[in-house]
């Protein structure tokens, strides 16, 4: 890493404003793509006022993590998995589809370049693939860019929310969407910038950290996080749909769930039931960057409800400690879910 970040702790500093010194790049034209097959520096682009992904939103990413092990090896974490909602993400945009192995190899290369800088666990190296559409056009409002720039950066991190593991508030947002239905399932600025309005204005009126949103009373997910419902026996989240975000990490959580003894349920959550369940059960959210968040507080209709005795759950620290032990290789990973790499 340089200098300025190598002197700043990725477990103090914002999560996401520091970066490894090494990036990949791959470049596609009329459909093809091509790649040098080796990382480069991290280094500023040159675009064209006019580029496509300026003006029509020709823009998705991903975003994973490789894990410091406790043999100091690094590894990352369901690799494969993100590499396939990358693909499915980027087929949404109406732009050609790269080879699921040159998106594995390209995040490989960038992790495999900025090993040195994945701290030692709490922390690790946020990885972020983004692919933007590049051709010089401002009248392609109605056809997509026929060439784009696939690449992959590092950030060294700590924990996404500000004061680590602690009680979150969600403020329930039944009327607002938090993006449109036909790309609630793909990682695009726009989904993100359609929440940020919302989640602003939460954060301002009532002191929330997240807005979650169950537009027409029916719960989905956080501006950025997965959501679910946990108590001695049972673990639930609302069923998937192409509106909200399929995420890897609530899927891990399910398959764990399940391997710790809850009865798996997956269905419709109205906020009322969220106002019951508060009496007696716990709530969290769930990503690659917030892991297992506790829910301390949840404002349904301007009322906010205390979540057990606000403090993080027993449920929910378990099923944190059982995902985190597996992402740090202090627990055997009896699902594949670890791709280590060279360093």
């Amino acid at each position: 890493m340089s200098e300025a970040t190598t002197n700043k702790d990725p477990l103090s500093e914002p999560f996401g404003s520091l970066f490894g010194d090494s990036m990949t790049i791959a470049q596609m034209a009329d459909g093809i793509y091509t790649y040098p097959g080796h990382a480069q520096p991290l280094a500023n682009f040159s675009l064209h006022p006019a580029t496509h992904v300026f003006h029509y939103g020709s823009a998705c990413f991903e975003g994973l993590k490789a894990h410091r092990q406790q043999d100091q090896s690094v590894a990352i974490f369901r690799l494969d998995d993100h590499v396939e909602r990358l693909r499915q993400s980027i087929g949404r945009l109406r732009m050609p589809v790269p080879e699921a192995s040159l998106i594995r190899q390209l995040i490989v290369d960038a992790v495999e370049a900025n090993s040195e800088a994945t701290p030692d666990a709490p922390g690790s190296l946020y990885i972020r693939p983004t692919f933007i559409g590049t051709a010089p056009n401002i009248g392609a409002a109605a056809s997509p860019s026929d060439s784009a720039t696939l690449y992959v950066i590092c950030s060294p991190v700590g924990d996404y929310f500000a004061g680590g593991v602690r009680p979150l508030t969600l403020y329930v947002e039944t009327k607002v969407p938090r993006t449109t239905p036909q790309f609630g399932m793909v990682k695009s600025g726009a989904n993100y910038v359609m929440a940020l309005g919302p989640t602003l204005d939460a954060k301002r009126d009532h002191g929330a950290d997240q807005v979650l949103f169950a537009t027409a009373d029916d719960v989905t997910e956080t501006g950025a996080s997965n959501f679910f419902l946990v108590d001695d026996t049972r673990l639930l989240t609302r069923q998937l749909d192409e509106s909200f975000l399929h995420g890897v990490t609530r899927d891990s959580i399910i398959r764990i769930g399940a391997d710790l003894g809850y009865q798996i349920e997956e269905r419709p959550i109205a906020p009322g039931e969220l106002v019951e369940w508060a009496a007696t059960g716990e709530l969290f959210l769930s990503g690659t960057a917030a892991v297992v968040a506790p829910v301390g507080t949840v404002i349904v209709s301007d009322s906010a409800v205390t979540v057990g005795d606000g403090t993080p759950g027993p449920n929910t620290l378990k099923i944190r400690e059982a995902l985190t032990n597996v992402l740090s290789g202090a627990a055997p990973d009896p699902y594949s879910w670890r791709t280590p790499v060279a360093g």
